[in-house]
């Protein structure tokens, strides 16, 4: 632990390059080339995707905090007295500050994220801001074993905004509910976005934008492995691919080869052929129901939901 300021600490939990190499090089190693979708977030790629969700075709993060906006009254009585806030993922957004002041007996904020620098300078915007407020910020994935540093007493609440949800496999993501009803007590809770099936053309346009701000988030995974890992990726020999899977109910982005090429890792070399891709990411929408399902089989009992008027988003408040 370190103390950054009076109200903040710091943990770091973080996995180091080596590991991080043996996971991108047993992905790459694949019949299907992938690339898990938590190592597009380094600093560069963490403040790409802030620009994303300012991003007029990026509907989520506008319509969650909308819905914020609009509910956060109903949404802090249905939450009630919380002590602890724990947040997956944490960002410089403005759904986590609507908690923080609303959430009048809250006594630390626990934000857990993969990107350090990102992580440790949001952290020390929120404690400006929060000064009553113990923040710990934990360097880590979220979902890997973390040990948190929590306080036995209080309401605690678990936070994951932003449809980040989406990323997991549909046996992941049972693990990934499952694990955090273990990290609760009976009567503690998860307040969760969730993206809903809906027009295919506003879901491609969501992850496929004008300016091409996507495109550099994801052609910046190749930027980071050749700095941190030294490959030898060619960016301009790969496109940015997404499109909605109906089939599987869910968004796919890949980085596809342009030509047939030779790219190396170390003493790891990985051929591709012009078309061939990398998975990188896959966003899982669901319908309200369908989630509501999910939840009570994972350990959690659906208590309230809040959409917008066209239902193209959901926020969630499970109790354990």
């Amino acid at each position: 632990m370190r103390l950054l300021e009076n109200n903040i600490q710091s943990y770091d939990f973080y996995i180091d390059k080596e590991n991080m190499r043996d996971e991108i090089i047993k992905g790459l190693s694949d019949p299907v080339k992938v690339i898990s979708s938590k190592f597009l977030y380094d600093h560069r790629g963490s403040e790409l995707f802030e620009l994303i969700t300012q991003l007029e075709e990026y509907y989520p993060t506008r319509t969650e905090m909308k819905i914020f906006n609009e509910k956060i009254e109903e949404i802090t009585r249905a939450v009630g007295d919380v002590h602890t806030l724990i947040e997956y993922g944490s960002g410089s957004s403005n759904k986590i500050k609507a908690l923080l002041h609303n959430f009048t007996s809250l006594k630390e904020y626990v934000p857990i994220d993969i990107s350090r620098d990102f992580l440790f300078q949001s952290s020390l915007e929120l404690a400006m801001q929060f000064p009553h407020i113990t923040i710990k910020a934990v360097c880590g994935d979220y979902m890997a074993p973390l040990t948190l540093p929590l306080e036995a007493a209080g309401k605690k609440v678990i936070f994951f905004p932003g449809s980040t949800i989406g990323n997991f496999e549909p046996v992941d993501v049972r693990k990934f509910i499952i694990k955090s009803a273990q990290l609760l007590e009976d009567g503690d809770g998860f307040l969760i976005g969730v993206d809903t099936k809906k027009d295919t053309y506003i879901l491609e346009r969501a992850y496929d934008d004008a300016k091409g701000v996507t495109a550099a988030f994801n052609l910046n995974l190749l930027t980071r492995l050749n700095r941190e890992l030294g490959a030898n990726f060619n960016e301009k020999q790969f496109e940015h691919l997404a499109y909605y899977n109906e089939e599987k109910g869910r968004i796919e982005m890949h980085l596809e080869s342009q030509c047939d090429q030779l790219v190396s890792i170390g003493e790891y070399e990985f051929l591709f052929r012009v078309g061939e891709t990398i998975h990188t990411e896959n966003s899982y929408k669901y319908a309200i129901g369908e989630f509501q399902t999910l939840a009570l089989e994972c350990g959690f009992k659906p208590s309230k939901v809040w959409t917008d008027d066209e239902e193209k988003f959901s926020v969630h408040y499970l109790e354990k």
